[in-house]
Order: structure tokens, then sequence, then C-alpha cells
């Protein structure tokens, strides 16, 4: 399984492009305007988006990419998102004042973009892959990810506070590897705290859930791009332990067109 990092910064800036993630060919993880990044013909072997949440960092490319390939559609594209996203979505983007409804056009029996409602739990089988409905804790309705074919399982947080429930689950897994936010550094942990997003501070403590013996690459995604220098150095000199027993991470920075195998 190759998962390709399309974008997998907080917000826009020259080579700052927002989170979106293509497994294998067909595949998107997200939505944000990474997806400019791909041609008409890879657009256009899309078949299926997991969606984590509504915020348009997340889902800004959707739309676009939609148009862009709609001549070429032969079937919908199927968006799979928690029901609370899927009414965003419909409410203030595909609402025919933002965006056409492609849930609906050109007809409603045969519409661009198929809506399916997902849970905290599930497991869906697409083209071969596992995707496992992992729990967030953010602002709006939210999800992460747990994806693998057949395999070892590559986890994407989505955006997220602080999460037991998420750790509990992830330990169980067998993970390849893991892509965790990290929005705002530790001078802004207060605005971090309030908008539910992880600072290093909060980063440090939630990797100590890890269980012990578990081992695998980490990945810093959703940095704001202003603040990307200090929250890696941060990151970088927190000292994470365990009682009687040193913690050393593998912790690496997340880049756009990176290509991780899994």
């Amino acid at each position: 399984m190759k998962v390709r990092v399309l974008g997998c910064s907080g917000a826009i800036a020259r080579d700052c492009r927002t989170t979106s993630f293509l497994i294998d060919a067909d595949l998107l993880v997200d939505a944000g305007t990474g997806v400019g990044d791909l041609t008409l013909e890879e657009m256009g072997c899309v078949r299926h988006v997991v969606l984590t949440h509504a915020h348009l960092d997340h889902v800004a490319a959707l739309p676009l990419m939609v148009d862009a390939i709609a001549s070429r559609l032969a079937r919908p594209i199927q968006v799979h998102a928690l029901a609370g996203t899927i009414a965003a979505l419909k409410s203030h983007l595909f609402n025919d004042v933002i965006w056409p409804d492609f849930s609906s056009l050109p007809t409603p029996a045969a519409p661009f973009v198929d809506f399916h409602e997902i849970q905290v739990g599930q497991t869906l089988r697409i083209g071969g892959k596992r995707i496992e409905v992992l729990p967030a804790v953010h602002t709006v309705p939210a999800v992460g990810y747990a994806v693998s074919a057949g395999g070892r399982n590559w986890i994407f947080t989505g955006d997220t506070e602080r999460n037991p429930a998420f750790w509990k689950r992830v330990n169980e897994l067998d993970v390849a590897a893991l892509v965790i936010e990290t929005a705002f550094s530790s001078r802004e942990r207060e605005l971090a705290q309030r908008s539910l997003h992880l600072s290093p501070q909060a980063l440090a403590g939630e990797l100590d859930c890890i269980a012990r013996g578990k081992s695998f690459p980490i990945y810093i995604t959703h940095t704001k791009p202003a603040e990307t220098e200090l929250i890696m150095s941060e990151i970088q000199k927190f000292d994470q332990t365990r009682p009687s027993e040193p913690v050393a991470h593998d912790i690496r920075w997340l880049r756009a067109g990176q290509e991780l195998e899994i």
C-alpha cells in the first residue's frame, strides 16, 4: 500500500498545502488544497474519499475536484463521513449557493457525489483496503483512520486534542506509521487547547500513551506555516519518559510530496 502526501499543512502559503493523502490511486483521506497537485488523470482514478471532519482545510478541494472531472465520471465519487460532517457539507458547501449540490446533479438518480454515513468503530472495505474509523476529539464531529491492505496499519489522528480512546485502540493494532497533528507551538498552547488541537507539550503527553514495547515512525502534520520551525524545534527538545523507562520515539516531519510504503 502506498501513501502519497498531497498536503499536510495547517494553512496555506507557498509550498504549503492543506491536508490530503492519496492511498494507492483510488482513495483520498481528506480533500484539502493538496488535491490540486493531482493531474486530471490522477483525480479521475479516485473512487472514494474518506473525510475526518468538515473544516475547510480538510474539504476545500472536494467540490473543485469533482467539478474538474465531472465530465469524465462514469459513476459517482463515494464520499464517506460522519453524519455531522455530511450535514455540514450539504448545508454550507454543496448548497447551490457556495457550490452546486453535486449530490443531486446532474440528476438525483445519477449524481456526481454519493454521501455515505460512517460511525466510530466501523470498518470499511474499499479497493482491497481495510479502513477503521477511529475516535477524535475536536470542535466539530471528527474521526481519525487506520488503513491497511492486509498488513500493518497506517494511522492518521485527524484533528484532535487529548484522546484516550484513540490510544486504547492504537495499542491494539499493528502500526506501521502514525501521522499525528501538532497545530500550534507551546507559546500558543492555550489557543491549541481551546481549539482542540495539539501543541508540543500536549503531544508529549499523548505519545506517552503508546504501550510499552510498541515502536513505529511518528510523522508530525498540520503545523501552522508561521510556526512550523518553532514547533519542530520544540518537539525535538521535549524529553519523554515513563516511570523508570525512557522512551525514544522515532519522530519525523511530514512533507507534501512524500510517499510512504506500508
